[in-house]
């Protein structure tokens, strides 16, 4: 992996880490064009790039992240609980499904699903519109939801902004909410690759490249969160439904 490799993985993930869309999936597929090898050191940096795309959130809600917002992060806890467990039973095998085929097909289907949901989506009806109110109840099916990322492809802010979608959130608080719990998702996934590949990671070569991917996914994060919220504000998913179908049909016929 060169530095140009590193600075365009990191703006990638800086772009798709919040979106509906797969920051997994179009890391996957960046590398593959790139020619950059799946090799588990190389997943692991684009587990750690993700993780400071994550780090965007601490910036843009800071007040969230004090003690007087402990009922909030127990219900994160909560929505967090079924993908760690599930993640870490089967974390080979999903690490296995990590392809360009099975990438393309959870975008087409992630897309569909956008769309239907879209289709009978009323947001008048959807009266939890503060990620403060929202109940444990609620918490755990957007857990349960969310499960369905470990699919490559599949993203995981789509997954749980569908899940919220469902549960009686209005976008904006399924989007906040999804940003709040990848927090400890991607600190429970990055600290698990560091531990496992700490020595390749931290070579001097790799050293500079993760460094370089670290802080341009942060950046990029850091402003995609505010440009999606606005989008939020005036547009619903339809769009990311069908950029991720056309998407998919593209990689297939690539594939």
């Amino acid at each position: 992996m060169t530095i140009y490799d590193s600075f365009i993985l990191g703006v990638i993930e800086g772009i798709t880490e919040f979106l509906p869309i797969s920051s997994t999936g179009h890391l996957i597929v960046a590398s593959e064009f790139l020619g950059i090898d799946q090799t588990s050191v190389n997943k692991a940096y684009e587990v750690i790039i993700q993780f400071a795309a994550i780090l965007a959130v601490v910036l843009n809600y800071p007040s969230k992240f004090t003690f007087s917002h402990i009922n909030l992060w127990t219900k994160v806890f909560i929505a967090f609980l079924p993908i760690a467990i599930i993640g870490f039973i089967f974390s080979d095998q999903v690490k296995a499904m990590f392809s360009i085929e099975i990438v393309a097909w959870m975008f087409i289907i992630g897309g569909i699903v956008f769309l239907i949901v879209e289709k009978f989506y009323d947001e008048s009806q959807h009266t939890t519109s503060d990620v403060e109110d929202i109940s444990f109840k609620q918490s755990l099916y957007i857990g349960l939801a969310q499960i369905f990322a470990l699919i490559p492809g599949t993203s995981r802010a789509g997954s749980s902004i569908i899940g919220a979608m469902l549960v009686g959130l209005n976008r904006k608080a399924s989007a906040e909410f999804s940003f709040l719990l990848a927090f400890p998702v991607m600190c429970a996934t990055t600290g698990y690759d560091v531990v496992k590949h700490h020595e390749e990671l931290f070579m001097a070569g790799n050293l500079i490249n993760l460094a370089i991917g670290f802080v341009v996914s942060f950046v990029i994060a850091f402003i995609a969160i505010k440009l999606f919220l606005k989008f939020l504000e005036n547009f619903t998913f339809v769009a990311f439904g069908i950029y991720r179908i056309v998407f998919g049909i593209l990689l297939l016929s690539f594939a």
